[in-house]
């Protein structure tokens, strides 16, 4: 009886690691193109509009006052810049940059295809 059950055992764990060793190769399906033709849809635009920003303007601006308000402890930690950025900035562009209805990887492709090419 032991042998059948770690016979079993044996088993799960072998499909398991199969299973989850083909996960990064289907990841990887996804390309640049499927981002291309992936545009918004007029419903996540009108959530995004509605609903998201909002909300994101109101976490720009709390971002804001905690910034202000921890101010004194991040210059005396010497990480202003990065709490800056953490809780200003960060929110400040998702707010008003990223295009309308975009999730986070359709609005880096568009940004990463606008950027010019930097000349060495």
């Amino acid at each position: 009886m032991m042998e059948f059950i770690q016979r079993r055992l044996v088993a799960l764990i072998v499909s398991l690691a199969l299973g989850l060793a083909s996960i990064p190769a289907s990841a990887e399906q996804i390309t640049d193109n499927a981002l291309e033709n992936e545009r918004p849809t007029a419903s996540a635009m009108l959530a995004d509009a509605i609903l998201a920003r909002p909300m994101l303007l109101a976490l720009t601006a709390a971002g804001t006052a905690l910034f202000v308000i921890s101010l004194p402890f991040s210059a005396l930690g010497g990480n202003t810049a990065e709490a800056s950025k953490t809780l200003v900035i960060g929110p400040a562009k998702t707010t008003f940059l990223r295009c309308l209805g975009c999730t986070e990887s359709q609005d880096r492709w568009k940004n990463v295809d606008s950027e010019p090419v930097a000349q060495q």
